[in-house]
């Protein structure tokens, strides 16, 4: 007699795992990984390695002495979010400070929720923050990007592209004048310019937004709705006054935006089920991530944008469902 085994339906199984996916996500970071490393030298390199193994080792810690759970130090998440943390920070930060940003990733932003899908904050952008906020000096000297050096002590800091224009503007100055003193475009786009060793090549990162597509671990919804809002609303204001404000390409291609939305943005356990859900979400980031870099006291404001809409990925998911298995949808 054969046994049977009965489960709740829907019945669908897939190749794919936690592990795979996370993994996944960690090739797809390796071109910009490599580009902070050749711009930012072994301090990029000690940085990311230092917040990789601490937040596996406070996620270890936790998971043994005081949840007492299953072990997953091992999946890739604890990886992800020390790399995508370290990618976060300028290359001079001290690592005893990137350590105590891991800790508060890990134990803040994902174990006190109980880990890995359960967490309402990306980790990473919540131990971001907390160093932000703590250590507001260290978190905003951006070393200058040279090539590749093993010089940990004399760096060369200056303002990223967005800093420039912000302060530049708030003194009364037009864009146009202000354009002379940041890098071309071209190269920006290749990570030649100042910022968090992470974020500086738009084009790494879309290399590895497309292969993560191509894989089909993230969908096109919410960096396009992140992504078009910002040219939107940044087009409009270039266009009523551009030497108050810069163009949207320029918004594109600086700062965290293309690592916030490909992969801050994009975090499954953070953004909402459906597809039109991810494109409000996307929306709102967008939105609030413009408000903030031109009205706000930051010059950068993608970290605060997704982090507040974390926040109402609940309320998202609440009122804009996904269509249920098996459901019949009647017309008229």
């Amino acid at each position: 007699m054969s046994l049977l085994t009965v489960s709740g339906s829907p019945h669908v199984y897939s190749k794919e795992s936690v592990s795979k996916i996370m993994y996944g996500v960690i090739l797809s970071l390796v071109p910009a990984m490599l580009v902070s490393f050749y711009f930012f030298g072994l301090s990029a390199i000690l940085l990311t390695l230092t917040a990789v193994v601490s937040c596996m080792a406070f996620e270890f810690i936790i998971q043994k002495y005081l949840i007492k759970g299953p072990m997953t130090v091992f999946d890739g998440s604890a990886i992800i979010t020390g790399i995508l943390l370290a990618f976060n920070v300028p290359s001079s930060l001290p690592l005893w400070m990137i350590v105590i940003g891991s800790a508060v990733a890990i134990g803040m932003g994902k174990m006190t929720f109980g880990g890995l899908g359960k967490n309402p904050f990306n980790p990473a952008l919540v131990g971001r923050v907390f160093l932000l906020i703590s250590f507001p000096v260290d978190m905003t000297t951006w070393p200058k990007p040279t090539e590749f050096s093993t010089n940990l002590v004399d760096v060369v800091s200056g303002p990223t592209p967005l800093a420039v224009i912000k302060e530049g503007v708030a003194a009364g100055r037009p864009v146009s004048e202000l354009m002379a003193e940041v890098p071309e475009y071209v190269q920006m786009l290749f990570g030649n310019m100042g910022g968090s060793i992470g974020e500086i090549s738009a084009l790494a990162l879309l290399i590895g937004g497309i292969y993560m597509l191509i894989r089909k671990i993230i969908t096109w919804h919410i960096p396009v709705a992140y992504l078009g809002s910002v040219m939107i609303f940044g087009g409009i204001l270039w266009f009523v006054n551009p030497e108050v404000y810069i163009d949207p390409v320029f918004h594109l291609i600086t700062g965290g935006m293309m690592l916030g939305a490909l992969y801050m943005a994009t975090d499954m356990v953070t953004s909402p089920m459906s597809y039109k859900g991810m494109i409000i979400f996307g929306i709102g980031c967008g939105i609030l991530t413009m408000v903030i870099r031109v009205f706000g006291a930051y010059p950068e404001g993608v970290s605060f944008a997704i982090l507040i809409m974390n926040a109402f990925v609940p309320l998202i998911n609440t009122y804009v469902k996904p269509k249920r298995f098996g459901e019949v949808v009647k017309n008229g």
